[in-house]
């Protein structure tokens, strides 16, 4: 299973192999920013919520589908305030995206 839908990813930047090459670096950049923020149980949950919601946006625009969904699932937990948010799953499937960005782009 690939971490990135590319027939998504493609619709996304209308075929632009360069569009979605730098769309997957920002997509990185957000991940390599977001998780390690998200992840701190000191921040407050409405600030963690808003950064599971970006991350879901970033993940839906170049069609990761698990980070999508994970990240959707945090950001309700943490809005709902159901006690700690586990982000195992999350951290995985974004090691997946960048592993499978990084594999495409070398």
């Amino acid at each position: 299973m690939q971490a990135i839908d590319r027939a998504a990813l493609d619709a996304q930047t209308g075929g632009d192999a360069d569009l979605a090459r730098e769309v997957l670096a920002l997509f990185a950049g957000q991940c390599r920013s977001i998780l390690p923020r998200l992840a701190d149980p000191a921040a407050p949950p409405d600030r963690r919520a808003d950064l599971a919601h970006t991350l879901k946006g970033s993940a839906a625009g170049v069609g990761a589908g698990r980070v999508h969904a994970l990240a959707d699932a945090a950001e309700a937990r943490l809005r709902a305030g159901d006690g700690p948010v586990p982000l195992d799953d999350l951290a995985a499937a974004v090691a997946m995206a960048l592993a499978e960005i990084g594999d495409a782009q070398a």
